[in-house]
C-alpha cells in the first residue's frame, strides 16, 4: 500500500463520521497480509481467522488510541500480534505437556489442517518456531517470512533494533539445532 492510501485511511480514521468507511478500508487493505502474521503464530487456520477477527474487534474498539503516529498497518499489526501472542499463550496454560508431545502435537494439528499446503519440512520447521519463546518466535516470523526491516519492527514491537537483530540470529540459531537434533 502506499503512502497515500495510508494518508486517506488516517484521515478516515481520524473523523468520526467516517470512521466506519476508514475501518473497512483499513480491513480490506490488510487483511491478507495480517491474516498471514497471525497464522505463523497460530499456526491453524480456524484459529488464525478467530484471532485475526479478535484483532480487528480490539482495534474498532480502540480507534481512539489511535493518533496516526505511525502507519495504520504498524497499528493494526500490533494489535494482531498481541491478540497472537496472548492466544498462543492461553493455548499453551491449558495444556500442559512434555516437549515431546509439544513438538509432535503442533507437526500433527498442521497436517491434520486442511489449509495447510506445505510438506514435512514446513511442519518441521513450524515445530522447531513453536518451540522459541514469543519474542523470538515474533522476531523470526516477522523477518523470515515477512521480511520485515528490523527499523519496521522496532516501531512495531517498541524495542531496540540491536535487541531484535539478537533475539532473530538465537532464534535462527535454536532452529538449526533443532533440524540437526531431528536428522
Amino acid at each position: 500500500m502506499d503512502k497515500n492510501n495510508d494518508q486517506q485511511i488516517k484521515q478516515l480514521l481520524s473523523n468520526p463520521d467516517t470512521q466506519r468507511k476508514g475501518f473497512e478500508l483499513m480491513v480490506r487493505q490488510y487483511s491478507e497480509q495480517l491474516y498471514w502474521q497471525v497464522r505463523r503464530i497460530v499456526l491453524t487456520h480456524e484459529d488464525s481467522n478467530d484471532v485475526l477477527q479478535n484483532a480487528f474487534i480490539k482495534a474498532w474498539n480502540g480507534l481512539s488510541s489511535f493518533h496516526g503516529d505511525s502507519q495504520v498497518l504498524t497499528w493494526v499489526s500490533r494489535i494482531a500480534i498481541n491478540e497472537s501472542l496472548d492466544f498462543v499463550r492461553r493455548q499453551k496454560n491449558m495444556t500442559i505437556v512434555s516437549t515431546d508431545e509439544e513438538e509432535s502435537c503442533v507437526a500433527n494439528t498442521l497436517m491434520a489442517d486442511d489449509y495447510f499446503d506445505g510438506d514435512e519440512t514446513e511442519a518441521q520447521l513450524q515445530q522447531a518456531i513453536s518451540l522459541l519463546p514469543d519474542v523470538q518466535r515474533t522476531v523470526f516470523t516477522l523477518r523470515y517470512y515477512d521480511e520485515m526491516k528490523y527499523s519496521e519492527m522496532s516501531q512495531l514491537l517498541k524495542t531496540s533494533e540491536g535487541s531484535l537483530k539478537a533475539s532473530y540470529h538465537i532464534a535462527v540459531k535454536k532452529i538449526s539445532e533443532f533440524f540437526k537434533s531431528h536428522d
